[in-house]
Parts: structure tokens; sequence; C-alpha cells
């Protein structure tokens, strides 16, 4: 029997309960990358839908997006790996020129800054959050980006040296705290930003968005790091 081909890309899809958006998110899955949606304790058949659909499926049981994110980075095998939400708010192809950039060696990591596409894509709580934590972020890093949201790309083996130990909503962040202090180029670049099918898990309210300010505010706490360097 023939093994199956290795993936270009492994695509990481943090997965709870988004059994309605997951055939949008995997028909736009580009050709050659191996999805791998990461079943954070679905209770509405998610896992059984994407493995129908043809994505590999990864179990991590411990709730929290970080959780789901590092499941899924360590279960990856492709050199290069990408991150992408799994509620049909953003479109996985959007990664393909990413995935150019840090193939041409002109970025470590490359990051999507969120553009609302339509009303309701982005609720005012959720974008007050994310700009408080891009000022911050500034500050620590010197870095200028506008967003720390979850598309983006990068090679698996630095970001795997990079010691990630967040596994709650502070893993995005973390990453590129991180990544920073280790001396990565880090590139930001604007993707359109839908109303995601369902509910949010994270920032749907108010309560969850401060809950993940302060999971993040605890990473920009961190001691810098010089760990991780790509290159």
């Amino acid at each position: 029997m023939t093994a199956p081909p290795a993936p270009d890309v492994d695509l990481v899809l943090p997965c709870l309960n988004e059994a309605e958006a997951l055939p949008w998110v995997l028909a736009r899955v580009p050709a050659g990358w191996r999805p791998l949606v990461v079943d954070n304790g679905s209770t509405d058949g998610s896992a059984d839908t994407a493995r129908a659909l043809g994505a590999t499926v990864v179990h991590e049981p411990r709730r929290g997006f970080g959780a789901a994110c590092h499941a899924g980075l360590t279960a990856a095998t492709a050199d290069l790996v990408c991150f992408c939400d799994c509620d049909a708010s953003l479109d996985p192809a959007l990664l393909e020129p990413f995935v150019r950039e840090v193939r041409a060696g002109t970025a470590d990591l490359v990051l999507g800054r969120r553009r609302p596409q339509g009303r309701g894509a982005w609720p005012a709580h959720a974008r007050a959050g994310n700009l408080a934590l891009a000022l911050l972020l500034r500050r620590r890093t010197g870095l200028r980006l506008h967003d720390l949201g979850p598309l983006r790309a990068a090679r698996r083996e630095p970001l795997l040296a990079l010691g990630l130990t967040d596994r709650r909503s502070g893993y995005p962040l973390q990453m590129v705290v991180r990544a920073a202090d280790a001396g990565w180029r880090i590139a930001e670049h604007d993707v359109p930003y839908l109303p995601r099918t369902g509910a949010s898990k994270v920032t749907g309210t108010w309560r969850g968005t401060w809950q993940a300010v302060r999971d993040m505010r605890r990473v920009l706490a961190e001691p810098p790091a010089r760990e991780g360097n790509p290159r």
C-alpha cells in the first residue's frame, strides 16, 4: 500500500462546536495542504463532520484555545505550519501568500490583520480589547503590529523551539512576543474578516473579551526570552 504524500503545509484549525462552518472552511484549504482539525471537546459532531470531509482530526480534551493550537502544532509534520480559525470568519486560502513569504525567507512569521467586512464581523468590545493589546505589544516589543488575529504562518521547528506554554487565550500573543524576543522577522498583511458562523467562544461577550485580555496581559508580563531564532 502506497503511503500518502507528505503535506506541503499543515493547517491547524482549532475547533469547538463548528460543524456548521467546517464545510465552508475545509472547501477553501489550498491543494496539497493537510487540514488538522483539533477537536477541543465539541458536542455537535464537529469531529465526524471534519473526518467525513477529509480532514485529519486531532483530539485535545483540555479546553482552551492555546491547548487546541498547540496540539495541532505538535501533531504537524510539514515544514510549514499555518493557523486559522474554524468559524468561517477567515478564508484559509488567504494564507497562500503568507506561506510564499516564509518560503522565500523574507519573513519568519506572517500575521493577518483583520479588516471587518460587513456589520457584526468584529464586535466593538472585541475590537477594543484587541487594540489595547496591540498597543501593549508595541510597548513590550517595539513591533508596530495592529492585530493579534489567528491567521498566521511560520516554520514548524522554530515554532516548537519557542517553547510556548500558554494554553488559553494568550497563546497567539505569546507566539508573537517570543518570536520578537528571538529576533524573528514578523510581517503583517490585511485580510478580510467575515461575520463568523455561530457564537464566539472567546470574544463573543465583554466577559469573554476581558478574560482574554487578562490572559494576554499575563503573557506580556513574562521576562524576555532569547531562544528559537529560525535562522
